[in-house]
């Protein structure tokens, strides 16, 4: 019976990443931040943005991030939107799932993303250094171009 309840244990530990260990739950966002190569921080996403972090006990998670202030279409059909309201959704919200992967020791978290809003992403693999901090999650995602790099600053809910 030992032997049984040893083989269980260690077919559950191999099938479900640490990811479910630390960070399994819902998140809720409470800043996107972008710190700039000058040092200086400002709000990615305007004052107030809204999201939502969810990662599963399998390592599978779901990601939106959406601007405080966001712009509606004059049309009032997303079909038919001007370059400046496709443009301002576009650069209005960030999303993207797949699965993830962390490492605890190294503090760290990989995003192995199979679709973003962000086309380019589609695919790749980020690993971001975290901090958690009893319920706060916090991770800086790779650098842009110009070496601006975006901080994400989640809550858990309970």
């Amino acid at each position: 019976m030992r032997v049984v309840a040893a083989v269980v244990a260690l077919m559950l530990t191999m099938a479900v990443p640490s990811s479910s260990v630390e960070l399994t739950g819902t998140w809720i966002l409470e800043a996107a931040d972008d710190l700039h190569p000058d040092g200086t921080r400002t709000p990615g996403y305007g004052a107030k943005p809204e999201g939502l972090l969810m990662i599963d006990a399998q390592g599978r998670y779901s990601l939106q991030i959406f601007r405080s202030e966001p712009t509606s279409f004059a049309g009032g059909d997303k079909r038919k939107g001007t370059a400046q309201e496709y443009a301002a959704a576009v650069l209005g919200m960030s999303s993207h799932f797949g699965t993830c992967e962390v490492d605890a020791a190294g503090k760290t978290l990989t995003f192995r993303i199979d679709r973003a809003s962000y086309p380019n992403w589609n695919g790749t693999a980020q690993r971001r250094p975290y901090e958690l901090d009893g319920d706060v999650l916090s991770y800086r995602v790779p650098p842009t171009p110009d070496g601006t790099v975006p901080i994400s600053v989640w809550r858990r809910v309970r």
